[in-house]
């Protein structure tokens, strides 16, 4: 959309959009009242098709793209005056200013704002002196009216900005981790490389160096073997020191940053349990973190949650995290969906064995589960 921000356009109040849908009917009404308080039959007609024309360029100016939208705001504005100026009914600027802080680019937002608000000072004060009378019961209302018609478009403005930078900086955040993840994956295949390349190599000549001396040197080829047991056992020595220098994401570290992020998103966190495992493998500590991680993320973007509960249950048969939220749920069928990381989820999961349970809540919320078997803790020590 042409410069429009329109994630959820109706939504004026975004902890319950379902509050900004009332108060567009009031406003919505409003106009009527003011309109049938004239007798004329053609006013009254004039009216009507004002306020409907207004709906319709409302309507359509969430749908256009680029200049289109600066036409038919146009539109609006023009409206506006003419309801003010003919039947003192000023209140539907409060929505073409919501639009206007809706437009993403500067010098669109700052000329388009200018002129609504030179236009609807400029439709009140002319109503004054048209008919003061109109004008004079409602003036507390006016100047709340000019308060939000100024107002309303910065606030707006300034929190798309915000969630625009949001947005780059987890993308950011997002592009640092896959990059990190390749480099990582790199260093690790060089590491590999350079600890049992060369060693791999020997073997395999002395292998071949047994084959030829078995029958003719019998005990030249029992102490190559023995070279070649001694070689594997520094090569595997050498792989297990590569694999516990590798960097696993604890649980608790993982727990830090999900309390900040749950902070910034203004979700109270309670914590059941303790996010420690004795004698939990690395691997599989890892893979929980990261299941953490994912489900805290869409737990902030998607559920519209006021609170989240992180449970982890003390289990002697398997290590398991439950996170459950009071938002709105999941769709049906949106488990399925890509791009909500339950995919990503199991997949981790997958190869450790593990399991992810997605519960709908009697209060509406959802609760996730993921857990693997802890008798996996022996097959990889092994």
């Amino acid at each position: 959309m042409g410069g429009i921000s329109v994630n959820s356009w109706y939504n004026l109040l975004p902890r319950n959009p379902w509050l900004s849908v009332y108060i567009w009917v009031i406003f919505c009404v409003l106009p009527f009242f003011f309109i049938f308080r004239t007798s004329e039959p053609i006013n009254i007609a004039i009216g009507i098709l004002m306020v409907f024309l207004f709906l319709l360029c409302y309507r359509f100016s969430f749908k256009s793209q680029s200049g289109l939208v600066y036409m038919w705001l146009s539109f609006e504005m023009a409206i506006n005056v003419g309801l003010t100026l003919l039947f003192g009914y000023v209140y539907l600027a409060l929505f073409t200013a919501f639009f206007i802080g809706n437009i993403r680019r500067p010098v669109g937002f700052f000329i388009m704002y200018g002129i609504h608000i030179a236009l609807t000072i400029g439709a009140i004060v002319a109503g004054f002196f048209i008919e003061i009378n109109l004008f004079l019961p409602q003036v507390h209302f006016l100047i709340l009216t000019l308060i939000g018609v100024v107002l309303l478009p910065f606030n707006l403005y300034n929190h798309n900005k915000q969630e625009k930078l949001e947005g780059q900086l987890v993308y950011a955040q997002e592009r640092i981790s896959e990059l990190t993840i390749v480099a990582e994956r790199q260093r690790i295949a060089r590491d590999l490389h350079d600890t049992l390349g060369q060693k791999l190599s020997l073997i395999g000549l002395k292998s071949d160096l047994v084959g030829k001396l078995i029958t003719r040197d019998p005990e030249r080829a029992a102490k190559e073997l023995q070279d070649i047991r001694q070689t594997a056992s520094v090569a595997l020595n050498e792989v297990r020191e590569l694999v516990s220098n590798m960097r696993t994401v604890r649980l608790t570290e993982e727990m830090s940053r999900v309390e900040q992020v749950l902070r910034a998103a203004e979700i109270n966190l309670t914590v059941d349990g303790h996010p420690v495992y004795h004698d939990i493998p690395p691997i599989i500590e890892n893979v929980l973190s990261m299941c953490l991680k994912e489900a805290v993320t869409n737990l902030v973007k998607h559920s519209f949650a006021t609170c989240c509960t992180i449970t982890f249950h003390p289990s002697s048969e398997v290590y398991a995290i439950t996170v459950s939220d009071d938002g709105i749920g999941l769709l049906e069928g949106a488990d399925a969906l890509p791009g909500n990381g339950l995919s990503g989820m199991r997949e981790r999961l997958d190869f450790v064995n593990g399991t992810l349970q997605i519960q709908q809540l009697a209060s509406g919320g959802t609760a996730l589960t993921f857990e693997v078997p802890s008798i996996l803790k022996h097959i990889v020590k092994e």
